[in-house]
């Protein structure tokens, strides 16, 4: 590209953009008939540490004709030179734009990348509106936990991948591979038979009307072929499913620079306010041989010292105990660091604090979420404070003096006595360490983090309301001034990006003109403190004639259609509603090792001997 290496010199860090990296697939252009890139609408670092773009990268990459090229968010150093000299987004293997290729796909991880996402296709040269795209341009396709409600971005994409991708996508690819082949392919045809297959979501397709006061009055198919409801696709079995194991080798830092491995997909716990433990479901798990043969093989190909065993919790693994012990018969020899991340209170041992180098090394972190047993039991954390204890005694047994502790404000049915328990747990940890007859040298110390509860999609508090801005910033600053012991530090989320986090994981469609309003005004990366601005947003919000607090701060109703309501996670909404209600009775459910609550989401299989599937 002409200009490409003469503006590198003046960016920030230019290896964002140079490509070229071991193990980065190149395909010869003449044998290939599909041309997918692969966007991910962050900065390289953030990308490239991303493990479902790493399968997704690698899925396509083995299948025939087709080429998958990577595509990060140029810092906007780089996109001023890019529009200054006219050279529009491209691909980093090939360096060839983006918008000559057949699929654009998008990764959308957090609500906050929505701009930056939309600002992409403008950057590639395309309208932003699907609408406006002829029949020429390439199918634009999103996928990644923001698909589970992809009403605030519909009008962007021509189709969203709902649920795991890595057999999705292939048959889609497929699908357009026969298509133009035999010469049936129009973009209009392609949605359309795309649709019929299962877990992609077509939003041109379906109709919305809305009720005077803003509310959904329907949402319907535009045809009878078309599905209803778009239910997601899961991988049954990660035993046999592609996993990537010569990851590309990126030529500068990126946030997690080292060997993840999946252990296991969905969660058992059904903590009432967590998306992921409920769009996740079914538990499938991968065996303890399968995950050592992998980890030696990244190795070989990375030389990477250290492995991190990455889920939701990875303490609820079965194979936990067998996988480490395989792991650790060659990497403790190769001096391979092992990572645990996600581990719950109520899981921690002394064998595991034993047996795992980086949780010998380094501080704990522990969830409780609540700082009271009567919230834990209300969002169904399933946690103890006597659990609490047992793992810091541990902790501090082993030698270890710095803890961490994640909570939540604003959370459904809080009172400022949750919120003042939240300092009195911090503290009853610091007394636990001066219970203890020999203890380490070094001075206990707690950081208490408290992010704002946001309520989203497809959970039990999908209902609710968010605390309004004041009651954030008061319950933040409450518990600032019931904190006085110099050994617990207290950090806690900025209260407006959770507010407008919120407004976007609960929208509809008629976001979308916000959205490409803040990107005209030069908006993206709202999820960097350096350019989110949330007065900014306000304005933008005022002058497009939209409420945030319609989205943000209304209690819903349970008889209300969803925005997100077209879309099937498998778990029922009876199960959610039925959850909803026992949160304010506080009372628990148990998890799904213990009983099936009959959620509903077995009924799209698994491979998990307590997880029964429904006939």
């Amino acid at each position: 590209m002409q200009n490409l290496s003469t503006i590198l010199k003046s960016v920030s860090k230019p290896g964002r953009y140079t490509g070229g990296e071991y193990g980065q697939i190149i395909k010869d252009k003449k044998s290939v008939d599909l041309r997918v890139a692969f966007c991910f609408p962050d900065t390289y670092e953030i990308g490239m540490s991303n493990l479902g773009v790493r399968i997704l990268y690698g899925a396509l990459n083995e299948m025939d004709g087709v080429w998958c090229e990577r595509v990060y968010a140029p810092w906007p150093d780089m996109e001023e030179k890019m529009r200054e000299f006219s050279i529009p987004l491209f691909a980093l293997e090939s360096k060839d734009a983006i918008k000559d290729f057949d699929i654009i796909a998008t990764s959308l991880q957090y609500e906050l990348c929505y701009t930056t996402a939309v600002n992409m296709i403008d950057l590639a040269g395309l309208p932003i509106f699907a609408k406006d795209r002829g029949e020429d341009s390439p199918v634009l396709l999103a996928g990644g936990p923001c698909a589970y409600n992809a009403e605030p971005v519909a009008d962007f994409y021509d189709i969203f991948s709902i649920g795991e991708g890595e057999e999705a996508l292939p048959e889609l690819c497929s699908l357009m591979q026969k298509m133009k082949k035999d010469g049936t392919y129009t973009k209009s045809a392609f949605l359309r038979e795309a649709s019929h297959l299962k877990g992609f979501y077509v939003p041109s397709l379906y109709n919305v009307e809305y009720n005077e006061d803003g509310t959904i009055k329907c949402f319907e198919p535009k045809y009878d072929d078309v599905p209803k409801r778009v239910e997601k696709r899961i991988v049954e079995d990660l035993n046999t499913s592609f996993f990537p194991t010569k990851p590309v080798m990126p030529f500068i830092e990126t946030v997690h620079d080292r060997i993840m491995l999946e252990t296991f997909r969905g969660c058992i716990r059904g903590c009432r306010f967590c998306q992921a433990g409920m769009v996740f479901r079914p538990v499938r798990e991968k065996n303890a041989e399968v995950l050592n043969r992998q980890a030696k093989e990244i190795f070989k190909n990375t030389g990477y010292n250290e492995i991190s065993l990455t889920s939701l919790s990875i303490s609820d693994y079965s194979c936990l105990e067998s996988a480490t012990d395989l792991l650790l018969e060659w990497t403790n020899p190769c001096k391979v660091n092992l990572s645990l991340p996600s581990l719950r209170a109520d899981s921690f041992t002394k064998e595991l604090m034993e047996k795992v180098s980086s949780v010998r090394q380094s501080g704990l972190t522990f969830a409780p979420e609540a700082g009271t047993q009567r919230l834990r039991d209300a969002i169904n954390k399933n946690l103890y404070e006597s659990d609490l204890m047992n793992a810091v005694r541990l902790a501090f047994e082993g030698g270890k003096s710095l803890v961490k502790l994640y909570f939540m404000n604003g959370l459904p049915t809080e009172t400022y006595e949750d919120i003042e328990g939240i300092a009195v747990l911090a503290k009853h940890v610091v007394d636990e360490f001066y219970k203890m007859p020999v203890r380490p040298k070094k001075p206990v110390s707690v950081t208490v983090s408290v992010s704002c509860f946001v309520p989203k999609p497809h959970t039990p508090f999908q209902w609710e309301p968010q605390n309004s801005l004041e009651e954030l910033c008061d319950k933040q600053h409450f518990l600032g001034t019931k904190i006085a012991d110099r050994r617990i530090r207290y950090n806690w989320h900025e209260a407006r990006v959770s507010r407008l986090e919120a407004v976007f994981s609960k929208g509809d469609r008629r976001l979308s003109k916000a959205i490409a309003y803040a990107v005209g005004q030069g908006m993206r990366f709202d999820a960097w403190d350096e350019y989110f601005d949330y007065d900014k947003w306000m304005d933008v919000f005022e002058k497009c004639g939209i409420d945030p607090s319609f989205y943000a701060n209304r209690r819903i109703g349970y008889d209300e259609i969803l925005p997100w309501d077209v879309i099937d996670i498998g778990v029922s909404k009876s199960f959610l509603i039925s959850e909803s209600k026992k949160a304010y009775e506080n009372k628990t459910t148990p998890n799904c090792k213990e009983k099936c609550s009959g959620c509903g989401a077995n009924k799209l299989g698994g491979d998990v001997t307590w997880c029964p599937k429904m006939k």
